[in-house]
């Protein structure tokens, strides 16, 4: 197992947080809503499944581009979709 950082993909405002530390994510299961400047909301998702080990941000806060929101430990068992 390994740990993935997920990173926000634009600069903007958490506009919402899907996760919490310890939670169990599927892959591309949204994380984190980011609302940018001109009023975009940008999804974020990870292709991958794990538990949510470390949440970087809260909600209304500003981040950029590359910023590490939140770190999962990656689950690499297969599943009925692999």
């Amino acid at each position: 197992m390994g740990y993935l950082a997920v990173d926000s993909l634009s600069d903007g405002v958490v506009e919402k947080v899907f996760v919490s530390e310890g939670s169990f994510v599927y892959e591309w299961e949204p994380l984190f809503l980011i609302k940018t400047a001109n009023g975009t909301i940008k999804k974020v998702e990870l292709g991958a499944s794990g538990i949510v080990s470390k949440v970087h941000v809260t909600l209304g806060e500003r981040v950029c581009t590359q910023m590490t929101l939140a770190v999962l430990k990656e689950d690499t068992r297969p599943t009925g979709s692999d």
